[in-house]
């Protein structure tokens, strides 16, 4: 007979124990693998914008890379070509600038050379001023029109603060650069083998989170879309359209307004200061006309670019009211920067979607809430 009151061999292992240890074997693969995910953040937080900004990247200009491979083949050269297409797209204005700079630095610096030699005549509208133009007339003939006292006046300046400010802002330039390049390395190696990290990324996001996951995934993609063409496309045709009417009103360095107003009209209603003072430096320079063909055509092209083409282009991609749009854009500004342009309206489009499928009646919802009417 068998004897039911032996203990069980040590090589059988109840159930209950059996799923015990898997439930807490899954747990810790849990924890380990949120902790190395962690530390790799951590590891890499230097890098981060970097990489977010070459995914930006990636997932802007991918639909036009896509149509080019399936034209011209799989082939090295061809991301490679996108990647110095972009690197140009950033670099040709930042250099224009850049030699802009460098030329009104050493026209300064001519023209504090001469201050130092013969003093800052007085401008003609100084003694016809309303309100104290003999005092004013008095101060400057005594402080500005001497050499000498001009000169001890720029030696009173803290050379040491300025060699200091040089120096960081150097180090902050050699820092961006690097970034940058990173951000093209991410770029280029994306669109070496997207069509790997997609297949992957969707298998991920199905694994973890179901048919959803992908939903949101495809949510966020079309948020950068229409990010990239509601913000930079639509800034850029701003500036363009501005650019225009700087150089047929005559205003000062209206190319490099132009791409200053570009710029700032890549967030909403950011544009209205680079116009306005052009329209100042206009009206500085005895332009009434001028002036105000420049307020009333900036008012007329942000007003409608803000109103109505960016929150269709935008808004219009997502199914995303135009008020989360522009609290993604504003907020993602404030807390990432420039960055934070494509991440704000992507991390709202995320969220009002999940907003959508939270809040959707099924069937049997509706069934319910009908019968407690």
């Amino acid at each position: 007979m068998t004897d039911f009151t032996s203990p069980p061999s040590p090589d059988v292992i109840p159930v209950e124990a059996s799923a015990s240890t898997e439930t807490i074997q899954r747990r810790a693969r849990g924890f380990l693998a949120l902790f190395f995910v962690a530390i790799g953040l951590y590891t890499l937080k230097g890098f981060l914008p970097a990489l977010l900004w070459g995914c930006v990247f990636a997932i802007s200009i991918w639909p036009l890379y896509s149509r080019a491979e399936r034209r011209f083949g799989k082939s090295d050269w061809l991301p490679l070509l996108f990647t110095l297409a972009i690197a140009l797209i950033f670099l040709v204005p930042v250099s224009l600038v850049g030699v802009k700079v460098a030329d009104e630095a050493r026209s300064a610096l001519e023209w504090i050379d001469d201050v130092r030699n013969n003093g800052i005549p007085m401008p003609e509208w100084v003694p016809n001023l309303p309100v104290g133009a003999t005092a004013a007339t008095n101060w400057w003939q005594s402080h500005l029109t001497s050499p000498q006292r001009v000169s001890h006046l720029l030696h009173s300046v803290n050379v040491g603060h300025g060699v200091q400010m040089t120096r960081q802002v150097g180090s902050q330039v050699a820092r961006r650069g690097t970034l940058f390049a990173f951000s093209l390395l991410t770029l280029f190696f994306l669109l070496k083998d997207g069509d790997y990290v997609i297949r992957k990324c969707l298998i991920g996001s199905q694994r973890l989170f179901g048919a959803q996951g992908e939903s949101v995934a495809k949510q966020m993609i079309s948020s950068v879309h229409g990010t990239l063409a509601g913000l930079v496309l639509v800034g850029l045709g701003e500036g363009a359209i501005m650019g225009i009417t700087y150089i047929s009103t005559d205003a000062p360095q209206p190319l490099l307004f132009a791409m200053l107003t570009a710029v700032a009209a890549m967030i909403p209603f950011l544009a209205w200061p680079t116009v306005a003072l052009v329209a100042l430096l206009l009206l500085a320079n005895s332009s009434m006309i001028g002036a105000i063909v420049v307020m009333v055509i900036g008012s007329i092209v942000i007003f409608v670019a803000d109103h109505f083409i960016r929150p269709a282009l935008i808004g219009g991609s997502t199914k995303m009211p135009f008020l989360w749009v522009l609290l993604g854009i504003l907020g993602g500004a404030e807390t990432w920067g420039l960055l934070g342009l494509f991440l704000g309206p992507a991390i709202m489009a995320a969220l009002h979607l999940l907003w959508m499928l939270w809040t959707t009646e099924q069937p049997q919802e509706e069934k319910q809430i009908f019968k407690e009417e």
